[in-house]
């Protein structure tokens, strides 16, 4: 049996993102055997400590605090795969230090500000020869890996059509019309956060995984929340808002490499609603909790018939999880990596190419 992957965790302070779904879902019992967290990294000598404390005491064994330069925890002899989850804007330049230190490493989407930035870390990624996970964990949803399985069984014969309806409901705070005080670095397009790079980002991953590449793709937009109202530190409305132009509503269409055409859409009150029909059937996903099908298992149903999908009821734990035990067991194409998010990040450059010029951008 191998030895568990060495994991040292940039950004994994005591609260947050990381603390709330990515540690859980990688120190899940699960998983044990596969990895052992040993050392981790944040802004900060203080917070650095509060989280080796908590992830000592959590894990029966002790963990180094490294704080500040990515380099040090990089330079940790003891770490194998370095995971980095802060913001977006900072992506490249914390995880540009662990590649040169020749350390695999994990990376949040979107892995870069742009498409240039992105790139930038694969081809250092590249040279290096370092191994690499990003966090489209769409593919490892139950549901999608159930869906793969459907469409490669012939279920609903060949593929001719698929169409995906999704919101991000204004109450999570994300983006306009309300946002949180974190979240006001989201309302500056070079920052690379727009609702468009992130759940559609999620989304795109997801449907190319399962139904192949984009031969073209035109696409629409518009802007229904010119402004932004901030809430306060406790969630209170404050008389603060903020212009964006941000399209925040997107109509995209395209014709697969297949021949089937594909159509995504923005816009409404249903959360999810994915279809894609076939010459002897149809599939539907639907959710009405969330748009992330990296978080959340939509209800599955094949010619209207639910389909009971084993491991459904764990949602995102479980999916990250089984992201984590992709990328562990070694099952290239199960996990995304830094050359998925370098496509996807190109299939997002198109559509805003088209939004620019009005046009369908050919692949």
């Amino acid at each position: 049996m191998s030895q568990p992957i060495k994991v040292g965790f940039i950004g994994l302070s005591t609260t947050g993102w990381a603390a709330s779904a990515l540690a859980p879902s990688l120190l899940q019992p699960s998983l044990q055997g596969k990895y052992n967290l040993v050392a981790v990294s944040t802004t900060s000598e203080g917070s650095a400590k509060a989280s080796a404390e908590k992830y000592s005491t959590q894990t029966g064994h002790a963990v180094t605090a490294h704080h500040g330069d990515s380099s040090l925890i990089s330079s940790n002899p003891n770490v194998e795969l370095v995971a980095v989850s802060v913001k977006a804007p900072m992506h490249k330049q914390v995880v540009l230090p662990v590649i040169e230190k020749k350390r695999d490493f994990f990376i949040e989407w979107p892995a870069g500000r742009n498409l240039k930035e992105t790139i930038e870390i694969a081809e250092a990624a590249h040279r290096q020869g370092v191994k690499s996970f990003v966090g489209l964990q769409a593919r490892n949803s139950p549901v999608i890996q159930k869906v793969k399985e459907l469409i490669s069984s012939g279920a609903i014969g060949s593929v001719r059509s698929t169409t995906f309806v999704g919101l991000i409901p204004r109450e999570t705070h994300f983006w306009p019309p309300v946002i949180t005080p974190e979240y006001v670095f989201a309302l500056d397009k070079a920052n690379g956060v727009t609702a468009l790079n992130i759940a559609g980002g999620h989304q795109l991953d997801a449907l190319t995984y399962l139904l192949g590449d984009f031969s073209t793709i035109n696409a629409t937009a518009t802007t229904i929340y010119p402004t932004a109202t901030v809430l306060d530190a406790n969630g209170q409305v404050t008389s603060r808002t903020i212009s964006t132009s941000i399209p925040d509503q997107h109509s995209i269409s395209g014709v697969l490499k297949s021949g089937a055409l594909a159509t995504i859409s923005t816009s409404g009150r249903k959360l999810l609603l994915w279809e894609i029909d076939g010459e002897e059937g149809s599939i539907r996903m639907e959710s009405n909790s969330s748009v992330f099908i990296n978080l959340n298992n939509p209800t599955l149903y094949l010619n209207g018939e639910r389909v009971e999908v084993e491991g459904s009821s764990s949602e995102t734990v479980g999916i990250l999880g089984s992201a984590w035990a992709a990328y562990a067991d070694g099952k290239k194409g199960q996990y995304a990596t830094i050359d998925d998010a370098v496509k996807n990040h190109r299939l997002l450059d198109a559509i805003d190419r088209s939004l620019a010029e009005g046009k369908t951008i050919v692949l």
